[in-house]
């Protein structure tokens, strides 16, 4: 990181900001071409967890490449001057990379739903339709890398 000033590298700061982001970014590569989400989403023991139908552009590409990226921010305020070069902004995010995995069976499901709901604030427990696990569709990135980074 070129300002090492405003690296993050607290471990606990960074979950922090990924247990309060309200959307995370999921990166996925299409052959050469890049591909970005925004999604809602839910974070526990260095996972990543996202709900998406079962069919569509990133259950395609993740199928045939489960690498991923992702990046999730808060905090963000532009800093206005007098002067262009005066602007800034304020901001934390968390950036990292990992692999995708398609959870399955329905206990997984339940859980990986149970963690997004909680991330929102709810406070369950939830009961979930009969036929919602087989509609559903839950990705688990489970985190390789992941750095963060702040300007306050």
């Amino acid at each position: 990181m070129r300002k090492k000033e405003r690296e993050i590298t607290d471990l606990t700061e960074i979950e922090e900001l990924l247990n309060r982001a309200e959307i995370c970014r999921l990166g996925m590569a299409d052959g050469g071409t890049p591909y970005i989400v925004p999604m809602n989403f839910g974070y526990r023991n260095r996972a990543l967890y996202f709900h998406t139908g079962t069919a569509g552009k990133k259950i395609d590409i993740l199928r045939k490449n489960d690498t991923v990226c992702f990046e999730a921010d808060l905090d963000i305020e532009v800093v206005r001057a007098d002067t262009a070069c005066g602007w800034s902004m304020r901001y934390r995010s968390a950036v990292g990379t990992g692999r995708a995995v398609f959870v399955e069976d329905a206990a997984g499901k339940k859980e990986a739903l149970d963690i997004i709901m909680a991330h929102y604030g709810g406070t369950g427990p939830w009961e979930y339709r009969e036929n919602s696990f087989e509609r559903a569709c839950i990705i688990k990135v489970e985190i390789g890398t992941i750095t963060g980074r702040k300007s306050v």
